[in-house]
């Protein structure tokens, strides 16, 4: 199912797609920017955009985040819009280095809160009524604090949330983690900010809560992390657009990063096997200005 979901992806992206990196003649076009901010205090949903509670026996943290990436955007107009039939404005780089086709995390774009991850002149967006934001996450790197011995310290967690990811190498501060394979979703690597520790594991399958409000009327194929939200005020673009349209992706941190805890003490202790169950977001709000 997630080779389907790709490669029909890939199929509408090559009609449609439009480039981020489009020619010399496009600047100082107005543009459709895209930024992402994260939210502690957003409503928590779940996989039906329903708010959500942490699960009996779980434990849950609102990371503090450095960074995020997606290989995935689309504009939907109606909550009927079939995914990849919206106004798609960004597919990611793929491989199929690893065998199935795959994230190709060596060319992922990582980028802070308010920071620019997209930039696609207007003129090559088509004018319309938007009401829906669809985006498909595919990394994230935070802070966590985890408990050993009775004693907090803070780590950093990079977590691989998107449908299939080719990963060569990457790194947490002095530790580079070798993988040169594919991971599915929920891969994740961990490392102690301040100490000489590094660990990795891969969450369960389907363990990752991917919100989509829309599940009834435009579903989502299992194992894409494709994120939907709405717009309070629709986005109407004109055509002939004179000024740049900023998107804030807004994303609920809100306990997050959900761990199975065995003695109740809202510690994430992985020593006592106190095991990673999700790592999804849990809600995206987005908004915009002119």
């Amino acid at each position: 199912m997630k080779k389907i979901f790709s490669l029909f992806l890939l199929l509408i992206t090559a009609v449609s797609f439009v480039s981020c990196t489009d020619s010399d003649d496009t600047l100082g076009d107005p543009k459709l920017i895209i930024k992402f901010k994260f939210d502690p205090t957003q409503v928590r949903l779940n996989n039906l955009g329903q708010p959500s509670t942490l699960a009996p026996g779980h434990g849950g943290q609102s990371p503090i985040f450095n960074g995020i990436s997606s290989n995935y955007i689309e504009m939907a107009p109606l909550n009927t819009t079939p995914l990849g039939l919206g106004e798609i404005l960004f597919h990611g780089a793929e491989t199929t280095t690893g065998g199935d086709l795959a994230i190709d995390f060596s060319q992922a774009k990582i980028v802070g809160e308010d920071e620019v991850f997209l930039e696609v002149p207007l003129r090559a967006v088509n004018p319309g009524t938007y009401r829906w934001m669809r985006v498909s996450l595919s990394y994230q790197n935070y802070q966590i604090s985890v408990r050993e011995a009775g004693t907090d310290y803070t780590g950093t967690l990079a977590s691989f949330v998107g449908y299939n990811t080719y990963i060569n190498s990457f790194n947490i501060g002095s530790h580079v983690f070798d993988v040169n394979a594919n991971k599915l979703q929920g891969y994740w690597a961990f490392a102690l900010n301040d100490f000489d520790y590094a660990t990795s594991g891969q969450a369960p399958v389907g363990a990752t809560t991917v919100p989509n409000p829309l599940w009834n009327s435009s579903p989502i194929p299992d194992g894409s992390c494709v994120v939907t939200g709405n717009f309070f005020e629709p986005l109407v673009i004109e055509e002939n657009e004179k000024k740049d349209i900023v998107v804030t992706l807004s994303l609920s941190t809100n306990k997050s990063f959900e761990w199975v805890d065995t003695n109740g003490n809202g510690k994430y202790e992985p020593s006592l096997g106190e095991n990673v169950v999700d790592m999804g977001l849990r809600g995206l709000v987005p908004t915009y200005s002119r």
